[in-house]
């Protein structure tokens, strides 16, 4: 009788706290789906819930964005977990180290990562209203943890065109005007990068605030809720080939258990969904594949709709899509996986265990040595994703040499970093560091290369044996007091260290002079691109010597004290081949013609990175700007600029160029300025393939396609180093390419190219694709008249993490005509 009391006790609290919580319909004040939520109401109602049922929701602000708005994380479960919350999570996480003995299952939901796949957000509340009121029962031996929205600020980007724009009430007809956003779509974040292919690197703000929580947690499964195109039915997993080698057959299977409970609702309502197709898990940086290398189950959910769905949309084949259908289709998926967590929590803690348990990986170390800033932003990135990493002894290791593909070896020193794939995040050093990946399909999502090493521009081995570092507190840079009546300062230039320390000293107003030659002054060498500050230079700047001890102990730089600019060997310090370095003004072009992507990556990087003044100037307008008021103008690329640099732009912008004017050429922008009339870029000529087929069968045309394709695979290429765009690096450079474009070497101005002996060292390439970009330019520069065009081909500000490409840039923007 008491039993019988206990539990109808039970069930009357519980069905009172459900009638006390209101919906999300009735707390918002309108029906969920009948209009988007802007972020702020989101977080009224998560607020609101962490109030109203304190006692089974913690709510945590971990971070803000670029433009100040909340990012949040929700933990849910039951009472009793929740008031013991921490000891679960800490119990959890002795899984990694095999001492664990939880018998709790953490599911972690991802929602709105691109800000105008909004159906996501709006799911999220639906979802956890369920969770706390019709399906409290999944909590009892579960947490699970929501990020409502991953990216607000392109949510509230979309949100707010789409209430600005669609029509009353909303039209249906995919011509109309609110399924057509503009140039800048919601899709990004502020600077315009994908959130969900930044998990690795960790460009962003969002980025790395996150993943300082998911690192507390590395739950059993992740989920990232996203929309395609609005005509494809729903797509959950599995996921499709190409599999990372290090995913486990456990998390292969379990996505298939995850899957067919999905179909099982999906088919009593009628749905339509697909599984295994286009959706691979290789590329390390997305919301399925990081937590993967990490032990989960991660997996992508794709609802039809996106940008152009709005609240409702006719679809290509007559059907009504609406945002009330995409939220049932997200908010189902959400509930079956945590409903399949909570069914399966042993198996889930058993095999977690087993995956961060010791692997007997071929390369057991990795270790690097080279530039100092290269190395010291290598540790930063480490250290974000705690791994662990050691110092050289001074022994010599052998083992796979990165440089040339082949077996060498390498001298240690106390500056060389050690990483091992003995450590709790060892699966994920095996991904990001290993040479080549192994590819089991070419037909992939994304790129498929990315090993730091070459990202780092590192000299590297791996090897087959465990190697013993030492560990060595960081002791910051810092110099002695600069003496007043020093000659000159002398400082290194190989890293963007030194861009950062050079980009502030030009704003602060120091004159700066460049080497163009190495030279040798006091017994040391100095290279290319060394800089020289000499107190006459900056004469009339009061507290000269302060300001520049500042600003280099800021930046990691040592400098060196000379009282003579007489040189051993090479040229004085008053030769024409020691140029000052201009303070440049720059400006990049947005709009149509840009990639948004390209545009924010340079955006971010001169705001976020260089902290250099950049003006962004509009294809609307630009006709009507004076460019002589620019040293400097950047085409980031994109598809379509062959209609936008018409004959009068063309011609504009050579007599610019002719006038003293750079230009910064990249990517698919290079291509306009090719032609009769245009510059001397000119793109090499296709050459047909003897063996191709004269009618291939439908069903190989994809396969056949990609001969001539290149999926972010790494080329060695050659430098010429004595090139003032190659200042800072030696004779061979990791390119990632992204395309198979391919142009011509110019006369003079070839600075990094593929040869016909150049290797590819990483990722897919077709052959024909490979043909095509044999002997052809990488970077370049090309003078006309007064000033210079510089073309890169391959994009070394990709994603913001292909670190070694980014001095090119910086020597792009500052050095002399």
């Amino acid at each position: 009788m008491k039993r019988l009391l206990a539990v109808l006790s039970l069930i009357i609290t519980l069905s009172l706290s459900a009638q006390e919580l209101k919906s999300p319909s009735e707390f918002l004040g309108y029906e969920l789906g009948t209009r988007f939520t802007r972020h702020h109401r989101v977080v009224d109602y998560y607020q609101y819930l962490s109030e109203a049922a304190k006692d089974r929701v913690q709510l945590n602000e971990y971070g803000k964005t670029n433009e100040n708005r909340p990012l949040l994380l929700a933990y849910i479960s039951s009472v009793a977990n929740m008031e013991k919350l921490e000891a679960i999570r800490e119990e959890h996480l002795k899984s990694t180290s095999g001492t664990g003995k939880s018998t709790k299952a953490i599911v972690w939901l991802s929602y709105n990562v691109h800000g105008n796949e909004s159906v996501s957000t709006e799911a999220s509340m639906q979802t956890i209203y369920a969770l706390l009121t019709s399906k409290q029962s999944y909590l009892e031996n579960t947490i699970v943890i929501i990020d409502p929205c991953i990216n607000p600020d392109g949510r509230d980007r979309y949100v707010n065109w789409y209430n600005q724009y669609k029509n009353t009430p909303n039209q249906l007809n995919p011509e109309s005007k609110e399924h057509h956003e503009g140039w800048w779509s919601g899709r990004s974040n502020h600077y315009m990068f994908d959130l969900n292919r930044d998990w690795a690197w960790l460009t962003q703000i969002e980025s790395r605030q996150r993943l300082r929580y998911y690192n507390k947690w590395l739950p059993h499964i992740h989920v990232d809720f996203h929309e395609q195109s609005m005509d494809s039915p729903y797509y959950f997993a599995p996921a499709s080939e190409p599999f990372h080698e290090v995913i486990t057959d456990f998390q292969r299977d379990f996505q298939e258990t995850i899957g067919k409970n999905h179909a099982k609702y999906f088919d009593a309502n009628g749905w339509f969904y697909f599984t295994k197709e286009r959706f691979d898990l290789f590329y390390p940086s997305y919301g399925d594949t990081y937590p993967t290398y990490n032990g989960a189950i991660g997996m992508t959910y794709e609802q039809g709709g996106g940008g152009r769905a709005g609240l409702g949309v006719i679809t290509s084949n007559g059907d009504t899509l609406t945002l009330k259908d995409r939220i049932a289709h997200h908010y189902t998926t959400g509930m079956s996986t945590v409903e399949v967590a909570t069914n399966n929590v042993t198996r889930l803690n058993e095999e977690y265990q087993k995956f961060y348990q010791p692997k007997n990986y071929k390369y057991k170390s990795y270790i690097l040595k080279g530039s100092e800033d290269n190395l010291r932003t290598l540790t930063q990135l480490l250290n974000e994703h705690q791994v662990s990493y050691s110092y050289g002894t001074g022994a010599t290791v052998k083992g796979f040499k990165y440089k040339n593909g082949k077996s060498g070896s390498l001298k240690t020193s106390a500056k060389s970093i050690i990483v091992s794939t003995n450590q709790t995040r060892g699966t994920l050093v095996k991904v990001l560091f290993e040479p080549n990946a192994k590819l089991s399909d070419s037909l992939t999502y994304d790129i498929t290369a990315w090993s730091l090493p070459y990202a780092y521009g590192l000299d590297a081995i791996a090897s087959e044996s465990l190697i013993s570092g030492t560990s060595k507190a960081e002791t910051p840079v810092k110099n002695e007091v600069l003496n007043t009546n020093t000659y000159a300062f002398l400082t290194d230039w190989d890293g963007m260290d030194d861009a950062r320390f050079l980009a502030e000293l030009l704003q602060k107003r120091i004159r700066v002079r460049q080497a163009q030659k190495p030279f040798t002054l006091a017994g040391k060498r100095h290279e290319r691109g060394s800089l020289i500050i000499t107190k006459s230079d900056n004469d009339n700047k009061a507290e000269f010597t302060k300001i520049l001890s500042e600003v280099a102990d800021k930046h990691h730089k040592l400098l060196t004290a000379v009282n003579t600019g007489f040189v051993d060997e090479g040229k004085d310090f008053g030769s024409g081949y020691v140029q000052m370095i201009p303070a440049v003004k720059v400006a990049v072009l947005a709009g149509k013609p840009t990639s948004t992507l390209r545009f924010g990556e340079i955006w971010h990087f001169f705001e976020q990175q260089l902290h250099y003044p950049l003006t962004v100037l509009d294809e609307n307008y630009i006709s009507r700007v004076d460019l002589s008021n620019y040293d400097v103008l950047i085409l980031p690329g994109g598809k379509g600029y062959e209609s936008f640099i018409d004959e009068n732009t063309l011609s504009q912008l050579k007599e610019w160029v002719s006038n003293g004017g750079r230009l910064i050429a990249m990517g698919q922008s290079i291509a306009s300025l090719d032609g009769e009339n245009g510059f001397d870029i000119s793109a090499r000529e296709k050459e047909k393939d003897s063996t191709a087929k004269l009618v291939e069968p439908y069903e190989t045309l994809q396969r056949e396609k990609m001969k001539n394709e290149i999926t972010g695979a790494i080329y060695k290429t050659r430098v010429d180093y004595t090139h003032p765009l190659a200042f800072g690096y030696d004779n061979t450079y990791f390119s990632l390419k992204l395309g198979n474009d391919s142009y011509d070497y110019l006369e003079g101005g070839t600075v990094a190219y593929i040869s016909d002996d150049t290797m590819l060292v990483a990722g897919f390439a077709g052959s024909e694709a490979q043909k095509k970009v044999s002997r052809s330019l990488v970077f370049g520069v090309e003078k006309h008249g007064n000033g210079q065009v510089v073309y890169m081909v391959d994009n070394p500000l990709f994603r913001g993490f292909w670190e070694n490409g980014k001095l090119f840039f910086v020597n792009a923007l500052f050095m002399a005509n």
